[in-house]
């Protein structure tokens, strides 16, 4: 989905309507623009051509105007090397591609690899701070009693530091089958999580089965509530276990890629909320 909001104006969607061959047609309505953020709320590689319209528009109308893009979901963004010359860099061609368009400022939220912040010119990585705030305080989370679980060393390393006030910290490791994928095992490291109300943290969540093998541990460790934290989480989290195993309690994530409904397990944020 494609948004706009000009002048500091309240984001609208953009008008789109489709001809019968497949091609769009725009509007955008708006005279005197002095500043315009686009806002691409990923659903499909292409919504990209909509977005390049739109900016070759306003910056031919308005030359001048200061045009700035948010992306909260960095398409590709896993896929930050090759491991053969027949794999294709899709991220930096992604990435050649946002480029282009000349933005002033492309703002990425929590974006999932170093990588992908290098590739984008003029990117600002905006901090997930704001919505792991919003979570510790639904959750009544006591950073002297509660616990903070990191699924794997990539989210330890990632997340830690908006954590320095809490006293309980463990982190997992996954035994995992290389030639199939699948994960045989998972070890926890850290404090005991015995008797403690669990806040689970990772960036982004396809299927959920790190976080599920993390709560079945932590389940047999005797841990109390499990709740979870993610920055981005993808409509394919219902085919997974996470949602129906039984193990966890609430589950929070921004809306800047699930449109599922929110329900008594699962709520989202409006990732919009303090950024545009």
């Amino acid at each position: 989905m494609i948004l706009y909001s000009i002048n500091g104006a309240t984001p609208k969607v953009t008008e789109k309507i489709s001809y019968p061959d497949g091609t769009m047609k725009i509007d955008i309505k708006e005279t005197d623009v002095k500043s315009a953020i686009l806002i691409w709320k990923f659903e499909c590689e292409a919504e990209f051509m909509q977005l390049a319209y739109l900016t070759g528009n306003i910056r031919e109308r308005y030359p001048f105007a200061d045009i700035q893009l948010y992306l909260p979901y960095l398409p590709n963004a896993r896929m930050d090397r090759v491991h053969s010359e027949t794999e294709v860099f899709t991220l930096k061609y992604f990435c050649r591609l946002i480029n282009s368009l000349n933005f002033t400022k492309v703002m990425v939220l929590d974006v999932h690899s170093s990588v992908g912040a290098a590739l984008l010119e003029h990117c600002v990585n905006l901090s997930p701070e704001v919505f792991l705030s919003k979570t510790r305080s639904i959750i009544n989370f006591d950073s002297q009693n509660d616990y903070i679980f990191f699924p794997d060393e990539g989210s330890c390393k990632r997340y830690t530091k908006y954590f320095t006030d809490c006293k309980n910290i463990g982190f997992g490791l996954k035994k995992r089958d290389w030639a199939t994928g699948k994960i045989l095992g998972f070890d926890v490291y850290g404090d005991t999580p015995t008797g403690k109300k669990m806040l689970i943290v990772d960036d982004i969540c396809s299927y959920g089965g790190t976080v599920y093998h993390s709560a079945k541990k932590l389940k047999q460790l005797n841990c109390d509530e499990i709740n979870v934290f993610f920055t981005h989480c993808e409509n394919s989290i219902e085919k997974g276990e996470l949602l129906k195993c039984g193990l966890i309690d609430r589950i929070f994530t921004t809306d800047s890629l699930c449109t599922l409904p929110d329900n008594h397990i699962l709520h989202k944020f409006d990732c919009m909320k303090g950024v545009v």
